[in-house]
């Protein structure tokens, strides 16, 4: 039994993401701009960071293009993992800009440069309210495909790295200390790793196959063998296909008396509406042949 992604949740994403490009596009090149007027390592470096998150979501939107294409001879599943692989990909390179965010911040550290203070925190005030913006238009992201989950996570980000902005163009400002600015910088970059360990980390699960972390696999075993006939289940394997699509293959051995049929039948609606797996395929058994098949679980 297959239930493929919901063209109407895709398109959905596929709007937000429009939305958040072209308020993303039109702040990173203002703040470009002001991050070379004022010398603000914080300001160009944030700058960096949006252009990352116009990257992200062109990304995003291509990968949602390619998860919506059918299944073919050779790619029976289709291509659910683009958005994964997408994913992916957006994290390891926020890795990237937090190194070379921390080696400039390093230099002005060493080197201080003087910083126009006020224009900073002007600057920063504009980016908290865009980014705070973006991040409602993507906040399904958070129980959502990883496509806009990527986007949601560039966008706090970049949220909490204007807040951290502000606070340097304000110390700047009022007290003359410059290296405030680079300081922050580091502090950017670590909340950047914070931010998208959860979604490298996830991405790789996927495509290591790892089973979902919100299913208990010793609970779902003890569900299937509760259905009535049910005598033993093993080659028990669950795993993920997309972040939406969750699949699933068993083994079962029945009782001779009982109706396959009828067994099939409650499994399946157990499954799918207990853990919202969609994806499965159960092998029924009059007797276990669990002692022949290599590598059961």
């Amino acid at each position: 039994m297959h239930s493929h992604e919901s063209s109407a949740t895709v398109a959905s994403d596929r709007r937000r993401l429009y939305v958040v490009l072209a308020v993303a596009s039109l702040y990173f090149f203002a703040e470009l701009a002001a991050g070379w007027v004022t010398n603000s390592l914080a300001l160009l470096s944030d700058a960096v960071h949006m252009m990352t998150d116009i990257a992200a979501i062109c990304l995003s939107l291509l990968t949602l293009w390619i998860a919506t294409r059918p299944a073919t001879a050779g790619k029976t599943f289709g291509y659910l993992r683009a958005e994964i692989l997408g994913a992916l990909i957006n994290g390891l390179f926020l890795w990237l800009l937090v190194a070379f965010i921390w080696v400039e911040a390093a230099g002005r550290l060493r080197h201080p440069e003087d910083v126009k203070g006020l224009g900073v925190m002007a600057v920063a005030i504009v980016g908290i309210v865009v980014n705070a913006f973006s991040a409602w238009m993507t906040a399904e992201g958070k129980s959502g495909g990883m496509a806009i989950r990527a986007v949601f996570v560039h966008v706090m980000s970049d949220l909490i790295g204007s807040i951290g902005v502000l606070a340097a163009g304000a110390i700047v400002y009022f007290t003359g200390w410059t290296r405030a600015d680079p300081m922050v910088s580091f502090l950017i970059g670590a909340l950047v790793l914070y931010s998208s360990w959860g979604l490298v980390r996830d991405g790789v699960d996927v495509l290591m196959e790892s089973v979902p972390a919100h299913i208990d696999l010793d609970q779902l075993r003890e569900d299937l063998l509760a259905v009535q006939g049910a005598e033993e289940v093993h080659d028990l394997h669950v795993w993920c296909l997309s972040t939406r699509e969750i699949a699933l293959s068993a083994h079962c051995v029945v009782a001779s008396a009982a109706d396959q049929d009828r067994v099939l039948s409650e499994m399946s609606h157990l499954l799918q509406s207990k853990f919202n797996i969609h994806h499965m395929t159960v092998q029924l058994e009059r007797d276990s042949r669990r002692e022949h098949e290599p590598g059961h679980f």
